[in-house]
Parts: structure tokens; C-alpha cells; sequence
């Protein structure tokens, strides 16, 4: 490695810092690496499902996400943080970013369109299929709160941004993501009050299924989304983003009001759709 790398690495040698394979201009294999560790949940998930060890399924669930996040950060990485300043900025690049965005989460509509369309299955049939535990209560609605106005803080963020205003870029980020971490909190404690004192888990039949899937979905977007905020709160702590460059915050912007607008649809049909009729 020259020391001109060295500079670029910010003295960093990890692999997932490094150029993986190096001397491949933009080729990477940080996302197939990714890709790979985003497969594994959903085999974790499944083995779980079809009872073939909870052992096992935590194992391979904890190995997956440790090789999702090093995917994440060394694409990341490379893909945003290395080089920030030295690169030209282009509006064509940032737009093929933006609508690389976009087509994610196209994908991420499917994704979750699935899992809704087996409630909606279930949803037709008898009602309820099993007697549920009571779904609307005062933490879903405290979270759902803290979620919509985590999308408001983080607007307000960009929007300081974009005036040259770091102080509250800064001090928006930091609200959106402590509301992001409260959110994720009150969802790990509404879990534990329906799984440990209510009884009603994942193999709660087929509503317990659905219900489980639906939010165990989008915890793990939300938990995603907390981890890009994260990456983008330490890039502007070292100075990175100006009013012409934010690129990044825009696209992680973009991800976050995707899950908030879809907890607000998931709360509307599986929390309150689920107790109508019941």
C-alpha cells in the first residue's frame, strides 16, 4: 500500500476499508457480501418457523447479521465516505444514487406487499381465527407517535442542511436517531410483553405468524435505518456534508420515511384492522 493509500484509508487497514478486490476501479464484492448476510436472516427465520432448532436458528441468524452489517459498512464505506471531499461532485451521479434509492425500495414494497397480502388472505376468512391479545394500546401508540415525528426532525435536519446550518443538522440527526432507538426499544418491549407474560408468539397460529412477520419486518428496517443514520451522524460530526453535497443524508432520508409511512399503514390494518370485528 503507498502512502497516498494510506491517506485515503484514513489510516485504516481493516479489510472491510479496503478496496475488496483492489485494483478493480469500481467493482466491489461488499454488496453480494451484504446481499449474502441479508439472505441469512430469512433462512434463520425459516428454520426457526419449521422447528428445526431455535439454537441453530439464533446461530445462524446472529452470523448472518454480523456478515450483513461488515457488508454494509465496507459498500458504505467505499461507496460515500472514502474520498469525500477529493471526489467531483456530479448531479448525474447523485441522481443515478437517488433513483437507485427509489428502485430499492420499489423492491422493499414487493417485499413487504407479500407479507401483506398473506394478512389480507387470513384477514378474509373467519375472524378471528384465534383469540388475540389486545394489539391498540398506549405504547403502539406512543411509538407510532415517536416514529412520525422522527420523519419531522429529520426533515428539519435536511432542511438546516441545505442553509448552511450545522448546528441543527447536527441536533436534528441526533433527535431523529434517539427517537429511531426509542421506537426500536418499545417495539423489543412490546414483544416481550406479548411473547414472555401473554404466551403469543411467532407459531401462534396464523395470525401470530402474520403479525410476527409484518413487525419483525419492519423492526428490522427501522434498525437498518438507524444503522445508515448513524453512519451519516458520525460522517457530519467529521465535518462531511455541505449545503451542494449530502447526497447520502438525502437517500437515507428517503429510506426513513419509507418505514415510517409503512408503520402507519401496518398499525391502520394489522394493530387496529386486526381488533375490527374481532
Amino acid at each position: 500500500m503507498t502512502s497516498e493509500e494510506g491517506h485515503d484509508d484514513h489510516g485504516h487497514h481493516l479489510p472491510a476499508v479496503e478496496d475488496w478486490p483492489r485494483g478493480f476501479g469500481e467493482a466491489s464484492w461488499w454488496p453480494f457480501v451484504t446481499a449474502a448476510g441479508g439472505a441469512g436472516i430469512y433462512v434463520a427465520a425459516a428454520l426457526y418457523v419449521m422447528g428445526i432448532g431455535q439454537t441453530t436458528a439464533v446461530g445462524v441468524a446472529a452470523g448472518s447479521i454480523g456478515v450483513f452489517l461488515v457488508g454494509l459498512f465496507g459498500w458504505l464505506y467505499h461507496a460515500f465516505v472514502k474520498g469525500f471531499w477529493s471526489r467531483d461532485r456530479s448531479e448525474h451521479d447523485e441522481n443515478k444514487l437517488r433513483w437507485g434509492m427509489i428502485a430499492f425500495l420499489g423492491s422493499e414494497l414487493g417485499t413487504f406487499g407479500a407479507l401483506f397480502g398473506y394478512y389480507f388472505f387470513i384477514r378474509a376468512g373467519t375472524w378471528p381465527p384465534q383469540e388475540l391479545p389486545h394489539l391498540v394500546g398506549s405504547l403502539v401508540l406512543v411509538n407510532t407517535g415517536l416514529l412520525i415525528l422522527s420523519s419531522f426532525t429529520l426533515h428539519w435536519a435536511e432542511g438546516a442542511l441545505q442553509k448552511g446550518n450545522r448546528q441543527n443538522f447536527l441536533l436534528g440527526l441526533a433527535v431523529t436517531l434517539l427517537l429511531g432507538a426509542i421506537f426500536i426499544g418499545g417495539q423489543v418491549y412490546e414483544y416481550y410483553i406479548f411473547i414472555i407474560e401473554e404466551g403469543f408468539t411467532l407459531t401462534s397460529g396464523i395470525f401470530g405468524s402474520a403479525f410476527f412477520g409484518l413487525t419483525g419486518l419492519h423492526g428490522l428496517h427501522v434498525t437498518l435505518g438507524a444503522v445508515l443514520l448513524g453512519i451519516v451522524f458520525v460522517r457530519a460530526l467529521r465535518g462531511q456534508y455541505s449545503g451542494e453535497r449530502h447526497v447520502s443524508v438525502s437517500t437515507a432520508s428517503m429510506y426513513w420515511h419509507f418505514v415510517d409511512v409503512v408503520w402507519i399503514f401496518l398499525v391502520v390494518v394489522l394493530y387496529v384492522g386486526a381488533e375490527v370485528g374481532a
